[in-house]
């Protein structure tokens, strides 16, 4: 079982030149879309000229939060693999979907049990389903036992203040590591050796 991860919420082309010819990449880059309230969101041309990048192994991921037609309109032509829908409901994510043609990560915030069944609402919509805190920028944790009942087959990402030293722990649990806050500095920017550290631990521990 090979462990999978996702850097989230790059938003200077240096990090992202550094991610994309990394010895071992992260199958997953993500791109905070149309949440100004984070300090990791990149506005439409900041946007543009980073999909300029060529992505080479790691899928880029638009992260959207109840986007409207319009932002959804703006980014159609720029070359993101998934979108991240948080609060969409599963009629609106499927429609997003098909008239887009575009691969869904659903996510999920988590507090309780009943929010992590809200999974199988999605069944047939979501490519990948994302379980992640209620923190949304704010890197808060949940109690990840809550997802002991989840089929292990499920393609399933998991979020929510995830730090590195965390990531052995994850070997077997058939999860996708959806990192983003444990790779910044104190001001909050990406900070490469932390990177580095992450992406090679995710490859000694599949190795």
């Amino acid at each position: 079982m090979i462990l999978k991860s996702k850097i989230c919420g790059v938003s200077d082309s240096k990090i992202l030149n550094f991610i994309i010819n990394h010895d071992y990449p992260p199958q997953f880059i993500g791109f905070i879309v149309n949440y100004p309230k984070s300090k990791r969101y990149v506005d439409i041309q900041k946007l543009k000229e980073l999909m300029k990048i060529e992505k080479k192994k790691s899928f880029y991921v638009a992260v959207l939060v109840n986007p409207d037609q319009m932002i959804l309109d703006k980014i159609k032509d720029l070359p993101f693999d998934y979108y991240q829908l948080y609060d969409v409901d599963p009629k609106r994510s499927k429609e997003i979907k098909n008239r887009y043609n575009i691969k869904i990560i659903s996510a999920l915030t988590i507090s309780n049990q009943q929010d992590v069944n809200q999974y199988e609402r999605y069944s047939g919509v979501f490519d990948i389903i994302l379980f992640d805190s209620k923190g949304y920028q704010n890197s808060e944790s949940f109690d990840h036992n809550l997802l002991d009942k989840v089929p292990r087959e499920l393609n399933k990402m998991i979020a929510g203040n995830i730090q590195i030293d965390d990531i052995p722990t994850f070997k077997n649990k058939n999860f996708i590591i959806d990192i983003s806050g444990a790779l910044e500095d104190e001001n909050g920017n990406k900070d490469i050796n932390k990177i580095d550290n992450f992406l090679n631990k995710v490859h000694n521990v599949n190795h």
